[in-house]
């Protein structure tokens, strides 16, 4: 009987210390959260004057290094002639922008980052203008949408566009009837070109490297 309650009692004793070890460490954890918690709301507003300083310098430079590249590179780079060159300004905006706030990025990384968008960038365009395959790959084709007042079909479905759109480009092209328009064309760049009835047809310069969408 006596070895029974014995038992009982250290049973009883290691199942409190088991108990008092879990709310200890239930309460430690609680508490962490709760620091962590404190923390993030602090540096929700200000992170500490080191933090500010690298950004005001490396924000600096970085906007001088990419002045200076965009300098040798030339007007081109960032002329938004097509899609293309409308992801290589938005990368390197994206770029500058990582390099000012993200801590881990070393300028030195940056800059190595604007010489290889610019680089491939000058490759692209330089190819093009030389190698007609390149330019179709990089640049793709122009496309007519609408043709003599009429649209095309199967050229809008190809270019996903709506009536409604080309409509909407005719009138902000200035001409009030569909009738008065000779053309409307997809630009590689995504904008759309209106052509006027002063064109004769689709032989006319301005649509020598035209072809309807799908074709």
């Amino acid at each position: 009987m006596k070895s029974s309650v014995r038992r009982w009692f250290v049973s009883s004793n290691k199942l409190s210390l088991v108990v008092q070890a879990r709310i200890a460490v239930e309460a430690d954890l609680l508490e962490g959260k709760e620091a962590m918690t404190e923390i993030k709301l602090e540096h929700l507003f200000f992170h500490g004057w080191d933090n500010l300083s690298r950004t005001l310098i490396v924000g600096v430079l970085a906007y001088v290094t990419l002045v200076i590249f965009l300098r040798i590179s030339g007007k081109r780079t960032l002329s938004k002639m097509n899609a293309f060159d409308l992801v290589v300004t938005v990368a390197l905006g994206s770029t500058l922008a990582t390099i000012l706030l993200n801590k881990d990025v070393a300028l030195a990384e940056g800059a190595l980052a604007f010489a290889l968008l610019i680089g491939m960038q000058f490759i692209v365009t330089w190819s093009s203008v030389r190698v007609r395959w390149v330019r179709r790959l990089a640049t793709g084709e122009p496309h007519v949408l609408l043709l003599r007042g009429r649209f095309l079909a199967a050229a809008l479905r190809y270019a996903r566009v709506t009536e409604d759109e080309v409509r909407a480009a005719v009138r902000a092209a200035g001409f009030r009837d569909l009738e008065a328009v000779e053309a409307v064309v997809l630009e590689t760049d995504g904008s759309f070109s209106v052509v006027g009835k002063d064109a004769r047809s689709v032989s006319s310069p301005s649509l020598t490297d035209v072809k309807a969408a799908g074709k």
